[in-house]
């Protein structure tokens, strides 16, 4: 998802924030959302030219889906347009609409207009407000279109108002004419001046909504969660579907949220999107879940089906052969002769069918010669039966051939709901062993159906066994699905997770920057007073930060850590090259040369002495630290909240003023709760600890010592991803791993758990063979 463009806007008593996506949505917002880690260009010229600004009024242009605010008046004033259709765009231009900037360069349908710096924005070309639609105009549109199209369809091409406002004005015009959710076309001509009343309907709720002050309703929609247990209600999970200013008559059935403005409805469904996305895909995934269950079991039932088919197939079989026994001995005879005389194959078949037309009883009774197998196809029927004449060639069933899906389909109409059933009084086609004797052939079938029903017994044994593994393992699957949902929307994502970071033997945060930008935010925003820069003269070295709120002076074995991070997210990496790191106090790193002039991005004036640390060594450590719930709230906790409640609209700059104006030296270490984090996260949770969510933690192997779970990283040929995965697939395996655990590193995404590695590594951990083998 592109990041939404945040505008603070300031009175003296309050603060409001304007959330511009373009091509989605503009409203005013109270929650919180995420920002890039550097602003973007379109942002900080908007910045240079907007700051400060009085925002003088918002406009639409005509009835297109863009929208002109203006900040500033006269000659001094400046518009931002906002395009809300298509793949939108954000364009700042000056009070004469020139193109200062935009986020997206394209050119209109018509050749002589460019959408670039520059450029006049075409403010003129806005598609005016129209006259309501004639009555011949609607009836020409209607009469080409095709019986039983929705009319909103029709229609929205050619109105201003949108199907869903058009929808609606039907359905108040038309009640007799509903469907259950759209309207078709049945009407006649002279329904026309009721279409006419709807669409002037549906101007009227244009010019409610051009100055409305009204509520906004959020539409759900009803999933309805599986369950394993049919007896039991299923429980319905309510997502969110769309948002309006009206409660439209097409939606009045369903379940809805009322909120007291169309802003905050509007903010209120786009902020729960991420957490019901969430949801969803959890839902998902429990379906695919029963939905293998129900496989197996119907998997399962088609084979014990089968087999008892088959049994009811051999058994009549060989039934027949008994109850035929002259025919069948008989016709093995005449073959046998024949075969013994060396007669052609192809005579045998004509003096079989000369024999049928003659109308020899023992010929009438073989139906194929199938010699290449030393057999001969009989139609056998029950003698002790009696069956009306020409019923015979009706009923014909080859139970040899024809598979038990189709069985049946040749007497759909006159044996409907038998079919696959054996019908006992119909001929049947059995195949004969010109080897065996025609007891023999009977006995053959009757082994055969022992066969199959040993087969079943056996079948029914390993079907229990089998549908209760999956059963076992399906529950498995909805609880992790269940707990990692969880887990997910409850995760917070720490300040200074955007950074390279870790915590130290001695408790202290180190921060590191990805790129020169983030080592420009790092010194610039969070290099305060007693925290420590650490560096490395090495090409792509990174720029770390020791915090230190306390002023205290920093453990030896801290410097040596933060030095390796230093070393290795450079390109010794790579490289395999020891080196050293060096470490100066925060008042000697400055931004200015000598010279007076200004540094690149991310570049520094290091003044006065470098204090060497001892070479470092190419060892990383990958582990988790857990979130450990703290129930006990000290007095840096009730005075911070006490902050949060009362600064809650500041953004974090303000926060962090104000903060340190309020003499709260710590602020670093809290987060938005007033809790400490350093406190609140463990590598080495107890039995009965109450764990939260999971971090992955990527730092100097020396950190991690005390972690629970950990493996060694060094230089290699390993990907980062990979290499990842193979470590939480030792975590995973290892004895000392509680179920918790398990479930809070699978809660964790693959991105996050590789994106902190320093590059191609190997992966080395005393339990990694076992837990490969395994």
């Amino acid at each position: 998802m592109i990041i939404s463009n945040l505008f603070f806007f300031f009175r003296p008593d309050s603060k409001a924030i304007l959330l511009i996506e373009s091509g989605i949505r503009i409203h005013s917002t109270e929650f919180e959302w995420p920002k890039n880690v550097m602003p973007s260009g379109f942002a900080m010229k908007c910045r240079k030219h907007l700051k400060s600004r009085r925002l003088v009024h918002v406009k639409q242009l005509g009835v297109d889906r863009i929208v002109d605010i203006q900040f500033g008046s006269d000659e001094a004033a400046y518009h931002l347009i906002v395009e809300l259709y298509d793949r939108g765009n954000i364009v700042l231009t000056d009070h004469e609409y020139t193109i200062l900037n935009l986020l997206r360069f394209r050119t209109a349908e018509a050749e002589d207009v460019k959408f670039a710096v520059r450029e006049r924005y075409p403010v003129e070309n806005a598609r005016p407000p129209e006259p309501l639609i004639s009555l011949e105009r609607l009836t020409e549109i209607l009469s080409k279109a095709q019986s039983g199209e929705q009319v909103k369809r029709i229609l929205n091409p050619h109105l201003p108002y949108g199907g869903t406002l058009i929808e609606h004005c039907f359905i108040e015009a038309f009640e007799e004419f509903i469907t259950k959710n759209s309207i078709k076309v049945m009407f006649h001509l002279a329904a026309g001046p009721k279409l006419l009343d709807a669409l002037q309907m549906a101007e009227d709720y244009i010019e409610k909504a051009a100055s409305f002050d009204g509520k906004g309703y959020i539409i759900q929609k009803t999933e309805k969660k599986p369950s394993m247990t049919p007896d039991k209600p299923h429980e319905e999970l309510l997502t969110y579907e769309e948002f309006h200013p009206f409660l439209f008559a097409q939606h009045s059935s369903n379940p809805y949220i009322e909120l007291e403005s169309f802003n905050k409805a509007v903010d209120e469904f786009f902020s729960k999107m991420e957490s019901q996305k969430i949801d969803m895909k959890a839902l998902q995934q429990e379906k695919q879940a029963l939905k293998k269950l129900e496989n197996v079991k119907k998997d399962h039932e088609q084979r014990l089906e089968a087999l008892h088919q088959a049994q009811e197939v051999d058994r009549l079989k060989g039934e027949l052969v008994e109850m035929n026994l002259p025919i069948v001995e008989r016709a093995l005879q005449v073959v046998r002769s024949a075969l013994a005389n060396q007669v052609d194959w192809a005579e045998i078949g004509l003096i079989v069918k000369e024999a049928q037309v003659a109308g020899d009883p023992v010929a009438c009774a073989i139906k194929e010669l199938k010699l290449q197998t030393n057999h001969i196809t009989m139609l056998l029927k029950n003698p002790y039966v009696g069956s009306e004449e020409g019923e015979e060639e009706e009923s014909l069933m080859d139970t040899t051939e024809v598979p038990e899906q189709q069985k049946g389909k040749k007497n759909k109409n006159k044996d409907k709901g038998q079919k696959g059933k054996v019908q006992k009084n119909k001929p049947v086609l059995v195949d004969v062993d010109l080897s065996l004797s025609a007891y023999a052939n009977a006995k053959k079938y009757y082994d055969h159906k022992r066969s199959a029903a040993k087969k079943e017994q056996k079948t029914v044994e390993a079907a229990e066994k089998a549908f209760k593994s999956a059963e076992k393992k399906t529950k498995q699957t909805l609880k992790e699905v269940q707990t990692v949902t969880t887990i997910q929307k409850a995760r917070k994502v720490y300040w200074f997770e955007k950074f390279l970071w870790f915590i130290s033997s001695e408790n202290n945060l180190i921060i590191a920057g990805r790129d020169q930008q983030q080592n420009e935010m790092i010194v610039k925003r969070y290099l305060r007073a007693g925290d420590i820069y650490v560096h490395a003269d090495l090409h792509g070295a990174t720029s770390c930060v020791i915090k230190n709120p306390s002023g205290e002076p920093i453990p030896p074995r801290t410097l040596t850590e933060a030095g390796t991070m230093a070393v290795c997210y450079s390109a010794a990496w790579d490289a395999k090259v020891i080196t050293s790191a060096w470490w100066v106090h925060h008042n000697q790193v400055s931004k200015t040369a000598p010279t007076g002039e200004y540094l690149t991005t991310g570049s520094f004036m290091i003044r006065g002495k470098k204090n060497f640390l001892p070479p470092s060594y190419l060892i990383m450590g990958f582990g988790f630290l857990f979130k450990v719930i703290n129930f006990v709230i000290t007095a840096q906790c009730n005075k911070l909240k006490k902050i949060k409640d009362k600064y809650k609209d500041q953004d974090e700059e303000d926060r962090e003023l104000m903060m340190k104006l309020l003499g709260v030296s710590t602020v670093c270490c809290m987060d938005l709760e007033g809790e400490n984090f350093l406190d609140s996260l463990t590598g080495q949770p107890y039995s009965d600890d109450v764990l939260l969510f999971a971090v992955p933690v990527c730092a100097p192997y020396t950190a991690l010592s005390n972690y629970k779970h950990k493996v060694k990283l060094t230089p290699g040929t390993q990907k980062k991803g990979k290499a990842a995965r193979t470590a939480v697939f030792s975590f995973m395996r290892g004895k000392e791993a509680s179920t918790r655990e398990k479930d809070l590193f699978r809660s964790v995404k693959d991105t996050d758990l590789s994106r902190n590695m320093p590059g191609k590594v190997k992966v080395s951990a005393p339990n990694l063979l076992a837990a490969k083998k395994k």
